[in-house]
């Protein structure tokens, strides 16, 4: 039944913050809702983009040609896929559209299981470790840079970016180098 997909829970709290602060009013509620906006706005255009981008099977030839390569260097290329991808998308709908791709390659029989896991490994690593290099990857930074905060202590999308690079960098090659090395 998805009790607790996280859009129930996130509405729910929300709604239950607002009422235990004494908010009732239908009207009031929506005022709550009002500083996610431009957030949601940016969360739907991603959404649009990644759907594009996987309904033309645009991911596929990549996708392909990694799976036709040498066992061992295929993490590492998912790895980097998704991370430079994730900077530019959201992290969670890029992953979902590349699992998604290996698991039919493991249904088709082209990948063992032990490789479908590596593979997952890799792919959920690359789309949260360097996805940090801009705000487009991270929602919680995202969040941040829509919010009426961001103008009051100057923050912009550059500064953001440069703020983050020694983040993605470290976090990054050192992702990397776990990848290619253990798995």
């Amino acid at each position: 039944m998805h009790w607790a997909a996280v859009g129930l829970v996130g509405l729910m709290v929300i709604v239950l913050l607002t009422a235990f602060n004494g908010v009732t009013e239908e009207h009031q509620i929506g005022k709550a809702f009002e500083e996610a906006l431009p957030f949601t706005a940016l969360l739907v255009v991603f959404f649009a983009i990644v759907a594009v981008i996987h309904d033309q099977h645009l991911f596929t030839p990549f996708i392909d040609s990694v799976l036709h390569m040498d066992a061992a260097v295929r993490p590492a290329m998912f790895f980097l896929a998704n991370g430079v991808l994730s900077m530019i998308s959201d992290n969670v709908f890029v992953a979902t559209v590349y699992i998604n791709e290996v698991k039919a390659a493991f249904d088709a029989g082209t990948i063992t299981r032990q490789e479908f896991d590596h593979l997952a490994v890799a792919i959920n690593t690359g789309t949260n470790l360097p996805s940090v290099a801009t705000p487009n990857g991270q929602a919680a930074f995202l969040f941040l840079l829509t919010s009426a905060l961001a103008p009051l202590i100057r923050l912009s999308y550059g500064r953001m970016v440069i703020m983050a690079l020694p983040y993605t960098v470290v976090m990054g090659a050192t992702g990397l180098a776990c990848v290619a090395l253990f798995y």
